[in-house]
């Protein structure tokens, strides 16, 4: 019966000539376009370190840099980042066993490597980032700055917190406090002894919680923290409307043409205010630019960041949050409706009053604001007093940043019909990476720990979004004449053939679903006069 089927060959049979290992991928497998890009790679001067920290007694070489970098970019574009699974695909993968010449590092080396590596990672990610600019797909035009929270390798069960220590610590020695009134009291009424025997026990039960407490409430006072994670103490409790988690908060920045990430860093803190300027400047930095424009949302918006750019010639498009509508909701007055008179340097308010300045500013978070306030007498007497001021209240006031021209000029700028159309356009610029990595690169969560071994990868799991999505865009044909030209230091005539290829294809994209369209619509309308 067997006969009928197709035959394949005996294990056991000696062949007289073996396939090389060549012949275990196609022409056009994507392990090739890793190769040839690896190898085109100066990691000397990329600073990657060896393998191992010494040499071993027995004299063994050490993995090629290389080698190690071709595995982890191959795992990350196809979701295996585990060095225990690289390991085991390295034995069993024809890929990998292709990309590696059989070669086969234990899952030790290969974690050390992504584990020594994190400036060299960053490294490698700026490299590709040039390369895409080169050939022009990362143009000068618009860019998007956005940040995720990034799941860490570190479990809330470990999680120190000041808040919550407190709140157990009070708990606690309202207990023990209770436990020793307990005592005293079926001392004087002698209870039944079990009753006196379980009281001590359950009170050095709770002395000794106690002391766990006040060790970890005097480890956070000493480190200057409110929160101190003992698996990863770098990593934070960031807050979700769903839920809260041990994160880092991702922060990229995506180019406006092909979607292309040309920054990335990591914050250990759980808000985007500050990461807008330093974003800004590392995308300069990568691209090599003197002027930026750059988009973000409403999380972004802070005065002294808008000062940080227009200072480094950044144009930044950052719409206000709507917090005055909160007010008005409640019947009270909106900042903008106290009109600052520039002359007289005060604030005429609704009822045509002058807010005067104050001698003194106020001097918080590195920011010199100053005051300006009405009087007692004036303000408690105004009819306009409750949709002004809170009842407790003597005075109504306000505080003037001493760089409010920037904030002023910005908000004007946002109510502009160009600013309005940029701040749509944002999302589906850079809300597409961060998508693509979760879903097509099965990303869900840090694998090493440590705010700058986690850039590292950070840096890896950008860079192979990047790779990807050049492979997507050029294929591995065009890819190989890429290196090929960039092997000869002439790209000139490849850029041609890359643009050629990628209006072609755009072309293609857009005659299929106009038939697409097309197609349907008379199938409608056929349906229709049936």
């Amino acid at each position: 019966m067997s006969e009928l089927y197709k035959q394949g060959l005996n294990r056991n049979q000696q062949l007289l000539f073996p396939p090389s290992i060549d012949d275990y991928v196609d022409e056009d497998n994507n392990v090739r376009a890793i190769d040839s890009y690896v190898e085109l790679l100066d990691l000397t001067k990329l600073q990657f370190s060896n393998t191992r920290k010494s040499d071993r007694a027995d004299g063994q070489k050490a993995y090629s840099p290389k080698l190690l970098l071709k595995i982890y970019i191959y795992g990350y574009l196809n979701k295996i980042r585990s060095s225990r699974a690289l390991e085991k695909e390295c034995k069993r993968n024809l890929e990998l066993i292709w990309l590696a010449q059989d070669l086969k590092p234990t899952y030790r080396t290969i974690s050390e490597f992504r584990a020594r590596n994190p400036k060299a990672l960053k490294q490698v990610f700026k490299e590709f980032v040039v390369l895409c600019k080169n050939i022009d797909l990362i143009g000068d035009g618009l860019k998007a700055v956005d940040g995720a929270f990034l799941r860490a390798n570190a479990s809330k069960n470990q999680l120190i917190l000041k808040k919550t220590l407190d709140k157990d610590l009070t708990k606690i020695e309202t207990e023990i406090e209770e436990y020793l009134k307990s005592l005293e009291y079926a001392d004087k009424e002698k209870q039944p002894s079990s009753i006196i025997n379980k009281l001590p026990k359950d009170l050095r039960k709770l002395k000794y919680q106690q002391e766990e407490l006040s060790k970890n409430l005097k480890l956070l006072e000493e480190m200057g923290k409110t929160q101190y994670n003992k698996t990863d103490s770098d990593a934070s409790l960031m807050k979700k409307p769903a839920h809260n988690l041990m994160a880092y908060n991702s922060q990229i920045v995506v180019d406006d043409s092909f979607k292309f990430i040309v920054a990335t860093d990591i914050s250990t803190v759980g808000s985007d205010r500050a990461q807008l300027h330093k974003m800004a400047k590392e995308t300069k930095e990568n691209l090599g630019v003197d002027k930026l424009k750059i988009v973000a949302d409403t999380g972004y918006y802070s005065a002294k960041e808008f000062k940080k750019c227009s200072e480094d010639n950044i144009n930044a498009i950052v719409p206000l949050a709507n917090m005055r509508q909160v007010q008005k909701d409640k019947g009270k007055f909106t900042r903008d409706e106290f009109i600052y008179n520039d002359n007289n340097d005060c604030y005429i308010c609704p009822n045509n009053y002058q807010l005067k300045k104050r001698i003194a500013p106020q001097i918080k978070n590195d920011k010199v604001n100053f005051i300006y306030t009405g009087t007692s007498a004036i303000c408690k007497a105004c009819p306009l007093k409750d949709k002004c001021i809170p009842t407790k209240a003597p005075y109504k006031q306000i505080y003037r940043w001493e760089h409010e021209y920037i904030t002023e000029a910005h908000n004007k700028k946002m109510q502009t019909e160009e600013s309005k159309v940029i701040v749509k356009k944002r999302g589906s610029i850079v809300e597409h990476p961060f998508g693509t990595i979760k879903r097509t690169l099965g990303w869900d969560h840090y694998l090493v720990r440590g705010k700058e071994k986690v850039s590292g990868e950070n840096a890896l799991i950008m860079f192979s979004y990047n790779f990807k999505r050049l492979l997507n865009l050029i294929g591995i044909n065009l890819f190989q004449k890429l290196m090929i030209a960039l092997k000869d230091r002439d790209i000139s005539s490849i850029k041609e053939e890359i643009a050629q290829y990628i209006a072609n294809s755009l072309l293609y994209v857009v005659c299929f679903f106009r038939i697409y369209f097309m197609l349907k619509f008379k199938s409608r309308k056929a349906i229709i006069l049936r």
